[in-house]
């Protein structure tokens, strides 16, 4: 998503998009329950994303349902407005590699239409780690010597046992959500804790 919205700015700065901006979707902001309401629904977000990006995470999941399922309706749509809107859209699909294989071969309008690729690998332990660090400077927490020792050994751990749906930044978040939550209950049992306790 990051680097979606950085490219939107790169090229509206260099003239290639009017404003730039970007829209972010997934299925659910595209598809509709009903027929004939997707291509609707899709029509909207990318008349939204006229002059900038649209930025549609998980993309493989517009064709994960079958030969009667709306996603197929609204890549239909989306190939279209690709082709109608050349100059004043940028679409970039995201997705784990093996599902995205998948959903460029599932159609071949997608093919032919993205044939740009970037592959981010996984952040190693050390770089969760990093993250980790930068998230409890920017929220004003410390840790302890033990609690980096710590974190250290959990996130190591996290990269050595990672799956298919690793999250990569997104568990380092939810870890320190999950850190803030816990200190959050230890600090309410305190009569009257300190900055430092804080």
């Amino acid at each position: 998503t990051t680097v979606a919205r950085l490219m939107g700015q790169l090229y509206a700065a260099i003239g290639a998009l009017e404003k730039g901006q970007l829209i972010e979707t997934d299925r659910s902001g595209l598809v509709a329950g009903y027929v004939g309401q997707t291509a609707i629904k899709t029509q909207e977000v990318i008349s939204s994303a006229l002059g900038g990006v649209l930025f549609i995470d998980e993309a493989y999941s517009l064709c994960s349902g079958g030969e009667n399922d709306y996603g197929r309706e609204a890549i239909e749509t989306l190939l279209k407005a690709m082709e109608d809107h050349r100059d004043e859209l940028v679409v970039i699909v995201a997705g784990y590699d093996e599902p995205m294989e998948a959903f460029l071969s599932s159609n071949p309008g997608l093919e032919s239409r993205f044939n740009k690729y970037f592959y981010f690998p996984d952040y190693t332990g050390e770089e969760l780690m990093g993250i980790f660090q930068l998230q409890c400077k920017k929220n004003g927490y410390t840790l302890s010597e033990e609690a980096e020792k710590l974190a250290k050994e959990a996130f190591n751990k996290m990269y050595e046992e990672r799956s298919d749906n690793f999250g990569n930044g997104r568990d380092v978040r939810n870890r320190f959500e999950d850190m803030v939550s816990r200190q959050s209950d230890r600090i309410a049992q305190m009569e009257s804790p300190s900055k430092e306790d804080l």
